[in-house]
């Protein structure tokens, strides 16, 4: 798929989403929330092991929300502000859920190669990713405030998660830059590179889930991210039925064959 705006590519096991919009600092409008729902969708119909997004440049990786006029949504929101009608502002911020929330729900790791700024909603992007990597120069913030807004891209409740409240309060209410030795310090990304890499590095990780069992990759993730919510005796129930589901499936026998062969595991495609 090749898209003014938004690139999907594929190689072997993986896909690279590729935001591509830098006069705008890769901002979303409305086109941009259209065209990644539709990358998920075709995500969906055929999932590869490993999924990277990340933008071209080095600038940034995403401004977030595009508040120019030029944006339809953006007199969604004057409509709400004008008007003093929600109604506006609910279609809007359930146009901006519908798309990041079908991206970020595939059944597939996804890895945020953060190759500049992420600011406002490109840093809730990338915290509802499953990891990420960050260059160096690079810095996210939680700007929305500063607006006179709040995270609406599903990024408050996922950071909260990712970070504890009170690093979430920190880092949301005070809208302050965060660095990336700051935030690998405290978890909020998994590697640091140096610039130009973090696609790379992205990629790597990537390939090493890839080689993996894909089944065994599948529950494990969906154990994971359902653990944010769920209480720790239920994810230990689930943890439990997914091993059963998992090693009835048979995947197992590729792995443990190709260990006691001392030989490279290949799992076949789900």
């Amino acid at each position: 798929m090749v898209d003014a705006n938004i690139r999907l590519e594929r190689k072997d096991h993986l896909a690279v989403v590729t935001l591509d919009r830098p006069g705008r600092l890769h901002a979303f409008n409305d086109i941009m929330f259209d065209l990644l729902e539709g990358v998920a969708r075709e995500l969906a119909a055929s999932l590869p092991r490993a999924i990277v997004i990340t933008a071209t440049g080095d600038r940034s990786f995403s401004a977030g929300f595009d508040v120019h006029p030029d944006n339809p949504m953006v007199q969604r929101i004057v409509d709400s502000v004008s008007t003093r009608d929600e109604g506006p502002a609910r279609e809007a911020i359930a146009h901006i859920r519908r798309a990041v929330d079908a991206f970020v729900s595939l059944p597939a790791p996804i890895i945020a190669a953060l190759n500049g700024d992420a600011f406002g909603g490109g840093a809730e992007l990338a915290v509802r990713c499953d990891l990420r990597v960050m260059v160096k120069p690079a810095v996210i913030c939680f700007s929305e405030a500063k607006l006179g807004l709040m995270p609406d891209w599903g990024g408050g409740a996922a950071l909260a998660r990712l970070a504890g409240a009170s690093r979430a309060a920190d880092l949301v209410l005070t809208a302050r830059k965060l660095a990336s030795d700051e935030a690998l310090a405290m978890g909020l990304v998994n590697r640091v590179c140096e610039p130009g890499a973090a696609l790379g590095e992205a990629l790597g990780i990537a390939a090493l889930i890839a080689e993996n069992g894909p089944r065994a990759v599948r529950h494990a993730l969906a154990l994971i991210r359902n653990s944010r919510n769920s209480a720790y005796d239920a994810s230990l129930e689930e943890e439990a039925r997914r091993a059963v589901e998992l090693i009835a499936s048979g995947e197992c026998f590729h792995g443990v064959a190709a260990f006691l062969e001392k030989k490279k595991p290949e799992f076949p495609d789900i």
